[in-house]
């Protein structure tokens, strides 16, 4: 590890984390007064903690602060192997270990709000979180169009003349269809820019949903969704706020889904009245 003292006061670090059973490199940045209320600020998927810098910045005269970025993302270098859902949790867990944190309050945006989600979930985390604050989180469902089928079913007719052929042959040839343009077509553009073990981890990552450990979560949960959101519906966080047992839902006028970007000042007044005593 790495610790480095800057001139604002911002500790960076970078550490190495058992992340589903392989030792990936985590950077992350701790700020704010060490006897203030602790915060964990999650990003989402393809972003980095310098989408969360306006709250940072608003918050560190009164919060203990500490800020990641996910293997693979930010200044956290690409994993030699993929991870999932499970592997977030435990860079969360190890993090927190790591500062010797008995509890928190967590900020997840989008991916990251999954990802705190499935945190208070786990019995691990039992104790352990003070409450949600979720940004446009992504883990529910999202209703399925007519498009969606139509790619679903042309990547199945792709594949089935390759589960007539021999294991090596199959393999080889289902890498092949991968990789080619067509199927990439097929793909989300998040999906269509990656490659590689970022792809995977998109993957195995997107396709974890939270529908089912909702009734698990008894922390008060605020859910945020910015009005002008198209990655995440309002379907989708109200399924969320309604399966969960102490939850409300906010929406931001004037914000998309990055709503911590578009109205910081909103989100950080959420936070101060989930803190407060």
């Amino acid at each position: 590890m790495r610790p480095v003292q800057n001139q604002d006061s911002v500790q960076e670090e970078t550490i190495a984390l058992s992340v589903e059973g392989q030792s990936m490199s985590v950077y992350l940045t701790l700020s704010g007064p060490k006897d203030g209320p602790r915060l964990l600020l999650l990003h989402g998927w393809g972003s980095s903690m310098e989408h969360m810098k306006p709250l940072m910045n608003a918050l560190s005269d009164r919060f203990r602060l500490v800020a990641v970025d996910f293997p693979g993302h930010g200044q956290s270098p690409v994993p030699k192997t993929s991870y999932g859902m499970q592997g977030h949790l435990d860079v969360i867990r190890g993090v927190v270990d790591h500062l010797g944190w008995t509890s928190c309050g967590i900020i997840g945006h989008s991916n990251g709000g999954r990802a705190a989600l499935a945190w208070a979930a786990n019995p691990a985390a039992a104790g352990r979180v003070s409450f949600l604050v979720l940004i446009g989180p992504s883990g529910i469902p999202r209703k399925r169009t007519s498009s969606w089928y139509l790619r679903t079913w042309t990547a199945r007719i792709l594949k089935a003349p390759f589960a007539l052929l021999p294991p090596v042959l199959r393999d080889g040839g289902l890498d092949w269809l991968r990789h080619s343009l067509l199927w990439r077509m097929l793909g989300s553009s998040d999906y269509r820019a990656l490659d590689g073990i970022m792809r995977e981890t998109f993957v195995r990552t997107v396709n974890y949903y939270v529908t089912d450990l909702l009734p698990a979560i008894a922390v008060p949960v605020l859910v945020l969704r910015g009005a002008n959101d198209e990655a995440v519906t309002n379907d989708q966080v109200t399924k969320l706020v309604n399966g969960l047992p102490a939850a409300g839902l906010h929406t931001i006028e004037g914000a998309g889904h990055y709503a911590q970007l578009d109205r910081p000042d909103v989100v950080v007044a959420a936070i101060d009245e989930m803190a407060s005593p």
